[in-house]
């Protein structure tokens, strides 16, 4: 028999007899290798391990230890699923179960209207384990359409998407095809099969270590006009141990979920009576916002920035001119039918700061023009999408706008990283990770040579800011490249937050014009700015990041003075009023309860100092000191805590 020659990812080579497999090839390279092989990749392309190879080809073997075998164990671990839900309740039937971040999950529609319960979670554990123990292969096979539609007969949602194939649409990563007509399939049993492109992990016994997290509601297709579907999620791991750090981590969210702790913490609430999406701030909440938007007005009006105010709503003429009734109308709330017009709310700022620009005629010598506003927004998110601040329907933008020549851009860049990084960084994160997004393939605006010159200067930015970053190839919005940065929290999750937008389609539309030096007309370059993103969305993040545990500078209340008794009120009340005189944010707890209930209510509150005043301190001038996290203190001095909260606050921001 003839042998052919592979090469491998470190540009060696093996030669293997002809009709080998990717698992042949591990089992060459060595017996270890041979026994953690999930899949392969031959010409770039996944495959399972039965997969023959040819001369010639390039094959990379896949394990677990990395993000691609990681997302092959989550989407067989789906099929496992899909497997157990289908033996435990006959009659029922599956739609769609992907991979996802951490996971993966499967919609169901149980016969009867039956829905699970979070019993129904441990018994479908303990069918998947069963399922695992017995070591059933993944095996391909493939099918015409018309084969396909009998096999799957019995299944309504499988016979959507086939019929969508068969059409012309894929479904997503869900289906595969050979040819135009031929539909793949995977099967565990005679019993089970599932449509899928694959591949898949070699049998079920490679899939130890899962665990089902919860049930919820997803439309079919994500239109709320089809059937309701039960979606059950699931996290799964290499390892026990990466499981059971993933469940601490998630554990630890839940603790930090900051719509848990806006409530017990009296910080904002989201009554049904506004409808979803939509949230109140109490006081305590509202003077976290405040000091956030201060401290964002402070840092724009210092870096050259001017202030803009624009209304709530506009005129359709304005969206159609901007495109956003073209682009972006599933997004914006109905129009109103006005005696004058059609009129929108804003579901963006930037049409409106553009008319500012276009207001007077502008010379080279006005720019770059940076224009601020704190601007509420509403855009329309679907009911099932919304997620406390995370996801909301009115919120505020720290939105920029910058209008510069094309020859200022790469220093207003690398000056617009710098601001935005040295910002993010006196709320407390200094772990930051960005994405430079470049011209798409098909539709985009503007000339090339305007997209590779704005490209480069975002690169240089980022690598002249030694801002670590990846870059995604044909990812950007048609109308300009951009970057987003995103933050890692104390737990390690990571939130994309603030965006740099360059935008060669608004100075087109709106027909953007400044004099040039040599007295002709140009086009300004626009970068769209957000800093926080949204005030709403960077609240809930830094709620979750410090969890709850506001540093002395933002938070509601910085100290909270008990006397021990009554007779030492008036000695507390000197102090509150002395501590408001210079400026600090305090609350007199009387002695209406007992003294240890008092202060276990207040560290509940996450107040950074609580302070106790006796007799001792009455006579001494001094404090008893008990702060978040640390020891107790006695016979503080007033005045050296004083400078102690004073330096505290100075320091963190």
């Amino acid at each position: 028999m003839a042998n052919i020659e592979v090469k491998l990812p470190d540009l060696s080579t093996r030669s293997l007899p002809e009709g080998s497999t990717v698992a042949d090839l591990a089992a060459d390279i060595g017996k270890r290798l041979a026994k953690d092989a999930l899949i392969g990749v031959v010409d770039g392309v996944e495959v399972d391990t039965y997969a023959t190879i040819e001369d010639g080809q390039t094959v990379e073997i896949v394990t677990a230890d990395s993000e691609r075998g990681l997302h092959t164990i989550r989407h067989s671990t789906a099929h496992v699923l899909a497997q157990a839900v289908l033996e435990m309740w006959p009659g029922a039937t599956f739609a769609i179960g992907p991979p996802i971040e951490n996971g993966f999950y499967y919609d169901f529609a149980l016969p009867d209207g039956a829905t699970f319960t979070d019993d129904d979670l441990e018994r479908i554990e303990k069918k998947m384990t069963e399922i695992v123990r017995s070591n059933q292969p993944f095996i391909r096979t493939e099918a015409s359409v018309e084969e396909a539609l009998e096999l799957m007969k019995d299944h309504q949602f499988k016979r959507d998407i086939i019929e969508r194939v068969s059409g012309g649409d894929t479904g997503g990563d869900l289906v595969g095809e050979a040819d135009g007509d031929v539909i793949s399939f995977y099967r565990n049993t005679d019993s089970f099969v599932d449509m899928c492109m694959g591949p898949h992990v070699p049998a079920t016994g490679k899939l130890q270590h899962f665990k089902l997290m919860k049930v919820a509601g997803a439309y079919w297709r994500g239109d709320e006009k089809n059937d309701m579907l039960q979606r059950i999620y699931g996290t799964a791991w290499a390892s026990k141990k990466q499981l059971k750090e993933h469940l601490h981590r998630l554990e630890e969210a839940a603790k930090r979920d900051h719509r848990k702790l806006a409530n017990e913490l009296d910080l904002l609430s989201f009554p049904s009576e506004l409808g979803g999406g939509l949230a109140v701030w109490h006081p305590k909440g509202a003077i976290i916002r405040r000091l956030m938007e201060d401290y964002a007005r402070d840092r724009h009006e210092t870096g050259g920035y001017e202030f803009t105010y624009t209304p709530h709503l506009a005129n359709a003429e304005l969206f159609k001119t901007s495109g956003h009734l073209d682009f972006y109308a599933d997004g914006m709330y109905p129009p109103m039918e006005m005696d004058n017009g059609t009129y929108y709310p804003k579901p963006m700022n930037c049409p409106m700061h553009v008319l500012v620009y276009r207001s007077q005629q502008r010379s080279y010598r006005d720019l770059p023009i940076r224009l601020f506003e704190l601007g509420t927004v509403y855009r329309y998110e679907r009911a099932g999408t919304l997620h406390g601040l995370m996801r909301i329907r009115g919120f505020t933008q720290d939105d920029s706008h910058i209008f510069t020549t094309q020859e200022d851009m790469a220093e207003e860049i690398a000056s617009l990283i710098d601001f935005v990084l040295d910002v993010l960084r006196a709320f407390g994160f200094v772990d930051f990770q960005a994405k430079l997004s470049t011209r798409p393939e098909d539709k985009w605006v503007g000339t090339e040579e305007l997209w590779s010159t704005a490209t480069d200067c975002l690169r240089a930015g980022l690598e002249q800011a030694s801002l670590s970053f990846e870059v995604d190839e044909g990812g950007g919005a048609f109308y300009g490249p951009k970057i987003d940065i995103d933050v890692r929290d104390a737990i390690g999750r990571s939130w994309q937050l603030s965006t740099i937008q360059l935008d060669f389609n608004l100075p087109e539309r709106f027909e953007l014009e400044y004099i040039a030096s040599d007295g002709q007309r140009r086009r300004p370059v626009m970068i769209h700015r957000a800093l926080f993103g949204s005030v709403e969305r960077f609240f809930g993040v830094l709620t979750e990041h410090f969890a709850g545990n506001f540093p002395a500078w933002l938070a509601p209340v910085q100290v909270a003075v008990l006397p021990v008794a009554a007779a030492h009120d008036a000695y507390a009340e000197q102090l509150v009023s002395d501590f408001e005189q210079r400026g600090f944010r305090v609350d007199l707890v009387a002695a209406d309860d007992p003294l240890g209930k008092r202060i276990r209510n207040n560290k509940k509150q996450k107040i950074p100092y609580v302070l106790v005043v006796g007799d001792d301190d009455v006579k001494n001038s001094t404090v008893g000191v008990n702060p978040r996290g640390g020891d107790v203190e006695r016979d503080v001095s007033v005045e050296s805590f004083i400078t102690r909260l004073s330096e505290d606050i100075e320091s963190q921001q």
